[in-house]
């Protein structure tokens, strides 16, 4: 096979339900969460390797799957959610609803109307874009799933389908959700947003 096929899983639902969460809160997987991601891989375990954000809530789940199918689990820092600054640990109502001008701003400009203190979106892209080309080059042929961040598999389907930054946060990123990029010859082809891999 000289095709490399990427897999990606958005964690489940964490404790604590919707919130902004960036990097600076780790929350842990709520019983929900465990259940969403279980449903989404159901018993499929074809991958040769496994990348994890550090963050708890994609990384406890992306080792318990390694050990249930012997597959080997790396850690990799830069995978880690964009810093969304003020924001983090408020809730989606506290920011539609307390912040409303500030919400409106970042829907219509989230690369130049950042929350105050959040990580510029353009750093965040390039950090993603880095490790994920290193992913591709190191494991080459092969069939890998990386367990991260709605923002972060944003990040790398914008980059595979050559969309704007601007138009990140209009892509639908569902808890447990599964993404599929087949990376060829000639680029990277989306084949799965949102899906499941159990039967």
């Amino acid at each position: 096979m000289t095709e490399t096929v990427i897999d990606l899983i958005r964690h489940g639902q964490p404790a604590g339900g919707r919130r902004y969460r960036g990097h600076g809160v780790d929350d842990p997987l709520s019983e929900k969460g465990w259940s969403q991601m279980w449903h989404a891989v159901g018993n499929y375990s074809d991958w040769n390797h496994i990348i994890t954000s550090p963050l708890q809530r994609c990384q406890t789940f992306a080792f318990a799957l390694g050990e249930r199918h012997g597959i080997n689990v790396t850690v990799e820092s830069r995978f880690k959610e964009v810093g969304f600054g003020e924001w983090e640990g408020l809730s989606h109502d506290e920011i539609k609803i307390g912040r409303v001008t500030e919400y409106q701003a970042f829907l219509r400009d989230p690369v130049n109307c950042r929350p105050l203190g959040a990580e510029p979106l353009d750093d965040f892209i390039q950090r993603v874009s880095s490790a994920y080309e290193e992913a591709i080059e190191r494991y080459h042929s092969n069939h890998f799933l990386i367990v991260a961040h709605a923002g972060v598999m944003r990040a790398i389907i914008a980059k595979t389908v050559h969309a704007s930054p601007a138009g990140l946060y209009r892509i639908k990123i569902s808890n447990g959700g599964i993404t599929r990029i087949r990376q060829t010859e000639t680029g990277g082809v989306l084949e799965l947003l949102n899906g499941k891999l159990s039967g």
